[in-house]
């Protein structure tokens, strides 16, 4: 029946478009084994997993490129891959990481060489442009699809069966189409867990989230030391200009006089991305944030010629929804370096959580101690053949604020991807696989798991 219809729709196109007449053809339905939602550091290495372990994989994102915070966002340090004198992740995130800094002949820090409390120094700066093109030639050379300017709009639950071979089907919108895939397993990377949402699983979040940060650069042409000789008059200045509202609170976040010497970023107090409407005014005021930075340097005697040299795409957002698991990582399990029977990747950075008024003070773990990411914390609860990853993975706050970091979400993203290509090859929900299987896959694949 199929093929007659196709015969059909094929000669009344050809007809109409000899008429003269435009035609809009649909495609069909697609099917595959893995869906990655989310182009971030989750989801580039989750594809790439799922695809290498030989699962037709299909990778969306909202957005133009992939690398999430860590390209739009202009968040170009992706980390912490080492501790302690080792390095804890490895795998995919890893190899995205290495070609980069090689590619753009820049250097690796020594990391045996100990950071104490300046864990920044272990972190890697890498060239976005670049970064961003890699990570969309890793995923192609691994076989996933990539699908840009796409979103999950509705998830229909499907019944397996011996004539039906999927579990989900999800819809999607682009540009004014909606399309439609059908799929047997699906990862949330989206990092507020939206497909999580649209399926049915539960999200927690608090009433306060930690402000964003919006990244750009101002060479003010000031002379730092003349300035900082006058650095009284300066700050007498910024205050009569935030009583009069010419400059906010958390315009200046790392102070004034690091806007002079080239250190430009502000705090965007109540940041969210999880929805169109929140992260248009997030974006907003995090530019007009910047507009008036400039504003106030050019102000300044000696800030005259002040310009804006570059600034990312977007706002970087640190949290929203996390997506409540069969298991919730609390801060203590964190911070005790906690190994589970289902530990599949390490996490290793500060708990970091960053307050309003008084910015971030990094709580360092103590020395040795190494954080791991359980399989059951991928896991939504009360939903089967799904699997999270990247920051909305489930925690409670403190925890989170930890775990969001990037080396942390390629981790957790190539368990997931593992997870969820093995599954679907084998037509099972991820929470029946034998964790010793996943975690032989993910050796096979260069990661670190835990023992």
């Amino acid at each position: 029946m199929k093929t007659h219809q196709h015969f059909f729709v094929s000669i009344l196109t050809g007809l109409l478009l000899l008429s003269g007449f435009s035609v809009r053809i649909f495609a069909d339905t697609v099917h595959c084994d893995v869906v990655v939602v989310g182009g971030g550091s989750a989801g580039i290495v989750a594809a790439a997993q799922s695809a290498r372990c030989g699962a037709k994989t299909i990778l969306i994102e909202a957005g133009f490129q992939l690398g999430g915070n860590a390209t739009t966002g202009g968040v170009n340090f992706p980390g912490l891959f080492h501790a302690w004198g080792k390095q804890v992740i490895a795998g995919i995130g890893w190899e995205l990481v290495e070609e980069t800094v090689r590619l753009n002949h820049d250097t690796l820090p020594d990391f045996s060489v100990p950071t104490g409390t300046q864990h920044w120094k272990h972190q890697i700066r890498v060239n976005l442009p670049l970064y961003a093109v890699l990570a969309e030639e890793l995923c192609l050379k691994s076989g996933v699809e990539i699908r840009y300017f796409e979103a999950p709009m509705k998830v229909i639950p499907l019944k397996f069966s011996d004539t039906n071979k999927e579990n989900w089907q999800l819809i999607t919108v682009s540009q004014g189409e909606e399309r439609t895939i059908l799929c047997k397993q699906m990862v949330d990377c989206t990092g507020n867990g939206t497909l999580c949402a649209l399926a049915g699983a539960e999200r927690m979040r608090e009433n306060v989230t930690q402000p964003g940060t919006f990244d750009y650069s101002i060479r003010s042409n000031m002379d730092p030391v003349k300035a900082e000789a006058r650095i009284e008059e300066i700050r007498k200045r910024y205050e009569e200009a935030k009583k009069t509202g010419l400059v906010e609170l958390g315009d200046f976040r790392n102070g004034i006089m690091a806007v002079i010497k080239g250190n430009s970023s502000n705090y965007v107090f109540g940041a969210d991305n999880s929805t169109g409407i929140l992260r248009t005014e997030t974006n907003i005021r995090g530019r007009q944030s910047m507009l008036r930075v400039l504003r106030f340097i050019q102000s300044l005697p000696g800030g005259e010629n002040a310009k804006l040299v570059s600034m990312s795409a977007e706002v970087g957002v640190r949290e929203t929804w996390r997506v409540k698991g069969r298991y919730i990582i609390t801060v203590d399990d964190y911070r005790s370096g906690k190994v589970w029977s289902d530990s599949l990747a390490y996490a290793f950075y500060p708990v970091d959580l960053h307050v309003n008024e008084t910015g971030v003070r990094p709580a360092h773990l103590e020395e040795g101690i190494v954080a791991t990411i359980p399989f059951r914390a991928l896991l939504p609860e009360g939903v089967d053949h799904l699997l999270v990853a990247g920051r909305c993975i489930s925690s409670d706050r403190l925890a989170n604020s930890a775990l969001r970091v990037q080396a942390t979400c390629m981790s957790g993203g190539q368990a997931a991807g593992a997870a969820a290509a093995l599954a679907a090859l084998k037509n099972v929900a991820p929470a029946e696989l034998d964790i010793a299987t996943i975690k032989t896959t993910l050796k096979e694949h260069n990661a670190i798991v835990p023992e």
